[in-house]
């Protein structure tokens, strides 16, 4: 099954026009994982991050993200899909 990843953050690396995410993976995470962990955290180290509750869909946040343009999009070890 074929999966669809929307995103409307235009300025993200992973961002594509039609509100589409071309990241290979991405991680959501709670808001409070997100705040206290580096842009090194991503999908590629999920299997190693313990799962937490969120609570409610306001309280999570995709770690993926990687501003356009940006000089250092290996950062997060995630690739752009074609």
């Amino acid at each position: 099954m074929q999966q669809h990843i929307h995103c409307i953050v235009e300025d993200c690396h992973y961002y594509q026009p039609g509100n589409k995410c071309v990241a290979n993976e991405i991680l959501v995470a709670t808001d409070q994982f997100g705040a206290s962990q580096p842009e090194q955290i991503d999908a590629h180290m999920s299997s190693q991050i313990t799962p937490e509750s969120a609570g409610t869909c306001m309280q999570t946040c995709c770690k993926s993200y990687i501003p356009k343009n940006s000089q250092n999009i290996a950062a997060d070890g995630v690739k752009k899909m074609k």
